[in-house]
């Protein structure tokens, strides 16, 4: 557990509440998980790849953008 302590740095700032850094890694990975699934589902309805790899990639950013700013706000709102 040494060394977790310098990485955890980046992760949760001087109050112990979670950093910039710790939402935007939390957006990607989260994105990456529910990209997956709109493809797959996409794929699932079309029937076509491309058609499903566009949807995904469109999603894939306009979710990512947003759900950084909806962890933002909650952060904001729980620290009071």
């Amino acid at each position: 557990m040494i060394f977790d302590q310098p990485i955890k740095k980046w992760f949760v700032d001087e109050k112990g509440k979670d950093s910039n850094i710790k939402s935007v890694l939390k957006s990607i990975s989260w994105r990456l998980v529910g990209t997956m699934d709109t493809i797959v589902i996409s794929y699932l309805i079309t029937g076509q790849i491309k058609t499903a790899l566009s949807i995904g990639s469109i999603e894939v950013v306009s979710k990512m953008v947003l759900y950084y700013f909806h962890e933002r706000a909650w952060a904001r709102i729980t620290d009071k």
